[in-house]
Parts: structure tokens; C-alpha cells; sequence
């Protein structure tokens, strides 16, 4: 043992004493003039706030009011005890006092109150000292200037809307601001540590400044948060953003949807159809496309251009074949212009003997659709029935009896060569409609006077009682005609006329029914 005099004794004792009467002055708030005091919410003071003394991980003194919190220090009362209870009102408190000696300083906001407290937290000698003070802050104007802005930047920070928050390289969460606690707090509960990242792999990519899209699941509830999450490169870390982008994914979502339905919908037309966006390149085709162009569903599929597509489909001669490529070119310039203001319109004969109807119309935001049917059959029809009308034409031409057909509203529809040769009339010629007044009174003109042309526009005219009749009339140049006058299917009224021997004597006759036998 050592030998100690009387006067070396009390020396040491007068050291100790000093010694604890400025622990004691430290741990009281209201003895630390350096940092500004901030009046306490009703109830409490500047002495009572609660005041918490750390050796490393271990609770070495606590003030009064912080025993209400963690119980005596001599509980074995640790940070990490401290922070469980502090974490529901203080999400980024440190996770472990070597936080604070690396900062030297922190501050800690309460996410509740208004406006909120604050648990300092400061490493002085390697102890660390942590104060939670609530209540209205200080004037800014009793703050010295750096301090003033500090505070500004604090306050900015944690009542932005927006989640933002810091990541150390080990990729704990070192500090956040009020939003992106709530944000937890609504994903993981109250208690969350807010230590434990909320969005995963942000730093992944070793790049100073990045934006990522990622999701946050809520839990209890089926649905993902989604947030574009921004990532600048700071001193031993990283400071993150995020920006809420839940309606643009619900919009993404249900243009995909669209879409979805839409190819579903153009996969059962038999019409191929082909959208090319406002770059030209192809967006959309359908299978029906395949089939008629006979195009590889991977060149399809690769998103050729425009005048790729088109150059492809001239390869496969499944177009008309061009009689030079250089204006071809420039009239296929024309085409896209055409079908973007919807007046693109064409037939295109091919050498397999098919025939498509191609037509281009405008789409929203630039783009330009392409419609390709197959109207082989139609044509093929269309010229059949063309061909038969023609023959029948020419049948009914042959004959000698002039022939004329009125539609039930009095239109002419059909006469032939002979009825054209006998009046003197060509009613195709005509661009207005020829009507049976219009017959009649060219008839009048060169016959004359019988009350049978009357009775003729009253027949063609009636829905009911209509029976075969005739009647005999002499035109002015002394021809004797036999008119016969039949309903036929649809309402439709036949007139038929024959030229008879002229008779001795006798005015024009008035009209006659047809007996059966005479028919």
C-alpha cells in the first residue's frame, strides 16, 4: 500500500468533491449555457427535463425525471434499453452512442408535438450526454446567426412532406426526417426501428447519384406503397428521397390493363392490324397480320420501322410491286403522311391473285395505325355479280320488246335497249333520279291522249289489289303498241310494249285486265 500524509489526503478529497460538484452542474440542464434552452410544454421546466449519462453502452447517472423513463442506473439500464423506449417518439435516435462520437453533436426530433422537442445527444470525453427537451423553441432571433440557419434547415427538414432520410455504408439509417418515421411506422408499426432500412439495396450501385423505383409492403394489407427513391452520395453515406408514386403506378397499371384488352380484342379480328408510335417504329400488331402479311413473328416482334415494315412486305410480294424504288420511297413518305390526317386509302392487287384493302388512320400522341383486310372474296363476289348483271343486260337487250322495271317509289331501276329506242330516252345519262312521271309524260309527248299513263303512276304507286292489266295505245307517228303492265317481287311494277299491226280504225284503248289465259 501507499503511504499518504494528512496533506496529500486532503488534497485528494478536495479533488473528488470538486470533481462530483461539476458532474452534478453537467448533468443539470439548467447549468449548460452553451446549448440555448427551449421553454418546456406545460407542466415541466429546464431542470426537469430528462438527462441521461452514458459510458459506452451503460447508463452511468440519469437525472430525476429521466429515472421515469428507464428506472435507477444501477438496473443495468443500457442504450439500447433507452432507445426501445425512446423509438416510438424519437424514430432516429442513435443506435449506438458511437454515432454521437463520430458527430460529435446530434439532434434528435421528436415526431410528435407541435411544435416538436428534441433529444440532444453530445460526446464530451468519452461520455455521452443525452437530453430530451420538449416544449416551444427558442426565437430564432435569439439564436446566433450559423445557429439560426442550422435551425432553419433542421425544421425544413423534418416538416418536408417527402420521406428523406441517411444511410451510413454499412447501410443502417443513421438519421430521417419526420415523414419517412411515419412512412414506417404505417409499413411496421409503432415500434419500428427506424434503423432497419425501409427500402432495401439502395446501395447496390456504386454510382454518386441514382434514381430506383421501389415498393414498400404495408403490413396486414395486400397492397404495395410505391415511392421513386432518390440516392446522392454523401460523406460515409448516403442521403435518400422519396417521392410518392402510387398514382403513376396505378396509371401504368391500368394502361397496361388496356392494352392487355386491346391486344386481347385485335388477336379475334380477322382484319391485321399494325400501330407504328410517333417514332414510326411498330407498337402493336395483331395475329391477323401474320397471317395475311406472312411476316415472321420475330421480325414483327423486334419493332422494325415503318419503311422496314414496308420494305418487307415489297421482299415478300405482298404488295404491288413497285415500277421504281426511288420514287416508291418518296410516295411511301406521302403514304405515312396520308394515314396520319386519316386518308390513306388503297386496293392493292397482289401477284397471288389476292386483293387487300389497305387503309391508314391517325392514333393519339402521334402514332399512326395500319388496317390490312382480305377482300378477296368481296371483289371475287363483286365481280360475279358484276359479270351476271352484264349478261343479263345484254339477254335483255336482244329482245325486241321494250322493257322497263319501276322501283314501289316510282324510280326507274332497269330498261333496255329496245324500250331506249322506242322513246328516245337514255335515263343512265340522266344524274337526277328518272321517274315514272318522268316516263309517262315522255310518253304522253309521243302518244295520244289515253287515260292508261294515269292509271300506270297509280299502280306503281299501290301496295294492295295489283294484277296484270294492259291496254293498247297509237303513238302520233301511227304505231300501235300493246303496253302490259305486271307487279313483280318487292313492290317492283314491270312495263312491257310491243309494237301490233295498226288496226283499220279505232281510238287508243283504255286499259284492260290480262285473263289468265291470255298470260
Amino acid at each position: 500500500m501507499f503511504d499518504i500524509t494528512f496533506g496529500e489526503g486532503a488534497a485528494l478529497v478536495a479533488i473528488c468533491l470538486a470533481t462530483a460538484m461539476l458532474a452534478a452542474l453537467w448533468l443539470s440542464p439548467s447549468a449548460r449555457a452553451p446549448s440555448p434552452v427551449r421553454s418546456a410544454p406545460r407542466g415541466t421546466g429546464p431542470d426537469r427535463d430528462p438527462v441521461f449519462l452514458f459510458d459506452g453502452t451503460e447508463l452511468i447517472d440519469a437525472s430525476s425525471s429521466a429515472r421515469a423513463f428507464v428506472g435507477d442506473p444501477a438496473d443495468n439500464v443500457s442504450w439500447g434499453a433507452l432507445r426501445e423506449v425512446l423509438l416510438p417518439s424519437y424514430p432516429s435516435f442513435p443506435q449506438d452512442p458511437e454515432q454521437v462520437r463520430e458527430a460529435g453533436r446530434l439532434s434528435v426530433p421528436a415526431l410528435d408535438g407541435d411544435p416538436p422537442g428534441e433529444a440532444m445527444c453530445e460526446w464530451v470525453d468519452g461520455i455521452t450526454r443525452v437530453q430530451l427537451r420538449a416544449g416551444e423553441p427558442m426565437s430564432n432571433a435569439d439564436l446566433p446567426p450559423l445557429a439560426r440557419e442550422l435551425e432553419i434547415l433542421r425544421t425544413a427538414t423534418s416538416a418536408a412532406p417527402y420521406p428523406a432520410w441517411r444511410v451510413d455504408d454499412e447501410g443502417r439509417v443513421t438519421w430521417c426526417n419526420t415523414a419517412y418515421a411515419a412512412l414506417v411506422r404505417k409499413a411496421r408499426g409503432r415500434g419500428a426501428d427506424t434503423a432497419c432500412p425501409l427500402f432495401p439495396n439502395l446501395l447496390s450501385d456504386a454510382s454518386t447519384r441514382r434514381k430506383q423505383r421501389q415498393s414498400v409492403t404495408v403490413e396486414g394489407e395486400d397492397h404495395k406503397l410505391w415511392y421513386d427513391v432518390w440516392t446522392i452520395r454523401h460523406k460515409n453515406g448516403h442521403l435518400c428521397y422519396a417521392t410518392d408514386v402510387n398514382a403513376v403506378v396505378d396509371a401504368e397499371a391500368a394502361q397496361r390493363n388496356f392494352v392487355q384488352t386491346l391486344t386481347k380484342t385485335f388477336a379475334q379480328l380477322s382484319i391485321g392490324l399494325a400501330i407504328f408510335d410517333r417514332t414510326r417504329q411498330l407498337a402493336l400488331f395483331n395475329p391477323a397480320l401474320i397471317d395475311l402479311t406472312a411476316l415472321p413473328a420475330e421480325f414483327l416482334s423486334s419493332r422494325p420501322s415503318l419503311l422496314s415494315f414496308f420494305d418487307r412486305l415489297r421482299d415478300s410480294a405482298m404488295m404491288p410491286e413497285p415500277r421504281d424504288y426511288v420514287s416508291w420511297r418518296k410516295k411511301l413518305a406521302d403514304l405515312v403522311e396520308a394515314a396520319a390526317s386519316g386518308q390513306y386509302q388503297e386496293t392493292w392487287s397482289l401477284p397471288s391473285g389476292s386483293t387487300y384493302s389497305v387503309s391508314g388512320r391517325p392514333h393519339p400522341d402521334g402514332a399512326v395505325a395500319f388496317l390490312f383486310e382480305d377482300i378477296t372474296a368481296k371483289v371475287t363476289l363483286t365481280r360475279r355479280f358484276r359479270a351476271e348483271l352484264e349478261q343479263n343486260q345484254a339477254v335483255l337487250d336482244a329482245l325486241d320488246r321494250a322493257i322497263a322495271v319501276f322501283a314501289p317509289d316510282g324510280t326507274l331501276t332497269f330498261c333496255n335497249a329496245a324500250y331506249r329506242d322506242l322513246w328516245a330516252v337514255d335515263p343512265d345519262s340522266s344524274f337526277a333520279q328518272f321517274t315514272v312521271v318522268d316516263a309517262t309524260r315522255g310518253w304522253q309527248d309521243k302518244c295520244h291522249a289515253t287515260p292508261a299513263w294515269g292509271e300506270l303512276r297509280d299502280f306503281v304507286s299501290s301496295r294492295e289489289h295489283r294484277s296484270d292489266w294492259r291496254a293498247e295505245v297509237r303513238m302520233r307517228d301511227g304505231q300501235h303498241l300493246n303496253c302490259t303492265v305486271r307487279p313483280i317481287q318487292n313492290g317492283a311494277t314491270m312495263v312491257e310494249f310491243v309494237t301490233t299491226p295498226s288496226p283499220a280504225t279505232g281510238p287508243a284503248l283504255s286499259a284492260q285486265p290480262v285473263d289468265a289465259e291470255q298470260r
